[in-house]
């Protein structure tokens, strides 16, 4: 596809799978967003799309269908912890998005992970705080309680 029967197909795959929160308030699942067409990588807008969120991931693919194995691990991470409420956006569908976040951020890969508008690190770096225990305690400083929490407790009471 090009022009701007292309940008139309991608904005409607997007446009479907858009989950995030629905009218009613109710999580429906990770919500998977367009980075805009806009100056997609400029620094003001990739300022604004890390804060926007309490949890933002760019990666290749969908947190549904990830694209590669780092991201795919991300994305196993997050629901393992359960978290399901967050911002996630593809960089394959916009090279200046890919190109862009990795400008700013500094950090040459993807994915890239943000909490509280803070780049916390690649897949490495994210997996590393789950082995070590430091990633509940940065989910509960956004008052995100780790289902991990809740299966230890289980555990325990057996």
């Amino acid at each position: 596809m090009s022009g701007s029967l292309g940008r139309a197909a991608a904005a409607a795959a997007t446009a479907l799978l858009r989950w995030g929160r629905s009218a009613g308030g109710g999580l429906r699942g990770p919500g998977v967003r367009a980075a805009g067409s806009g100056g997609s990588g400029s620094s003001e807008h990739l300022d604004a799309l890390v804060k926007k969120d309490k949890v933002v991931v760019f990666l290749k693919g969908t947190p549904e269908q990830p694209q590669c194995g780092f991201s795919n691990a991300v994305v196993q991470i997050l629901r393992l912890h359960g978290v399901r409420d967050y911002a996630a956006y593809n960089v394959l569908d916009d090279p200046q998005l890919r190109q862009g976040i990795k400008d700013y951020s500094n950090w040459p890969t993807i994915p890239q992970v943000y909490l509280n508008g803070e780049f916390v690190g690649g897949c490495d770096i994210l997996l590393q705080m789950h082995q070590n225990g430091d990633l509940v305690e940065e989910l509960k400083k956004l008052g995100i309680r780790s289902a991990l929490l809740d299966e230890t407790k289980d555990q325990d009471s057996k």
